[in-house]
């Protein structure tokens, strides 16, 4: 049985460091349940019979999307109604020329399962990829194994040879691989990948109030490696945000939460695309 971190709820007093700790400590639990119930034989097996990873394909005027299925967040608490309209925001996000779809899978705080991850990779072209608090390279094999073309994977919640084994596993999967960062400090953890195809991330949320400070990006965008694609996470609400990111240097923005709250999700997806570019 997946464990809850104690007391957390949407606007908590927590700092993030203390969320991510419990993100981290929950998700290896859901790792080694992965590990004793299905097994790495049972996920291999659904890996060998999976639709092939889409490979992410850039825009030739250099910005793009990678939209986000966002159903509930701890800084914003519920965002969609429920998670069967998760395959539905996912279509409408890749129809308007999304690059790729994050889809979360942490069950606690976002309301994500597997199964999501699974349906939207059974309905829309576009690569898919999950979005957790990935500690263990069982659930990058679990991640291909329901049909995920790329993961997320966070600095300052693995080690160096963590990092390094989920990456270059990943990438013998034929996925993608965003690594995402939140200052300076996590850029040298996240350095063991740089010679690596990997997409380098920026997450502008503070450290110590869950809240987005915007300047972020802004401060670390000099220090990142300028061979690789760069995205721009958290913050980013308006075509007028993506076009400031994209103007300091960023590749792609992640987008989520303005996404699936506006009610205008394929509208929005395309402002913020051409902002960009």
């Amino acid at each position: 049985m997946t464990a809850e971190p104690a007391a957390f709820s949407p606007r908590c007093p927590w700092s993030m460091s203390d969320f991510l700790s419990s993100m981290a400590s929950s998700s290896r639990l859901r790792a080694e349940e992965v590990r004793t119930t299905v097994g790495e034989r049972g996920l291999q097996s659904r890996v060998a019979s999976a639709r092939p990873p889409q490979p992410l394909a850039l825009h030739t005027d250099g910005f793009d999307l990678i939209a986000e299925t966002k159903l509930a967040s701890p800084s914003e608490g519920r965002i969609a109604a429920s998670g069967e309209q998760v395959v539905g925001l996912a279509e409408e996000m890749a129809a308007a020329g999304a690059a790729a779809i994050s889809v979360l899978t942490e069950p606690v705080v976002f309301d994500g399962s597997i199964e999501h991850l699974e349906a939207v990779a059974s309905n829309v072209t576009a690569p898919v990829m999950r979005k957790d608090f990935l500690v263990d390279p069982v659930q990058v094999i679990e991640a291909r194994a329901y049909g995920a073309s790329g993961v997320l994977l966070i600095a300052r919640i693995t080690s160096r040879s963590e990092l390094v084994e989920m990456t270059d596993l990943a990438l013998d999967l034929g996925m993608f691989v965003l690594v995402e960062v939140f200052d300076k400090p996590e850029l040298d953890v996240a350095s063991e990948v740089f010679d690596r195809s990997v997409l380098v991330g920026v997450n502008a949320r503070d450290l110590s109030t869950l809240e987005v400070t915007p300047s972020r990006h802004a401060d670390l965008i000099s220090s990142l490696p300028t061979h690789l694609p760069s995205v721009a996470e958290s913050g980013i609400r308006t075509p007028e945000d993506a076009k400031a990111v994209s103007g300091l240097g960023y590749d792609l923005a992640l987008v989520g939460t303005s996404l699936v709250g506006s009610g205008r999700i394929a509208q929005l997806t395309r402002e913020m695309a051409e902002a960009g570019r």
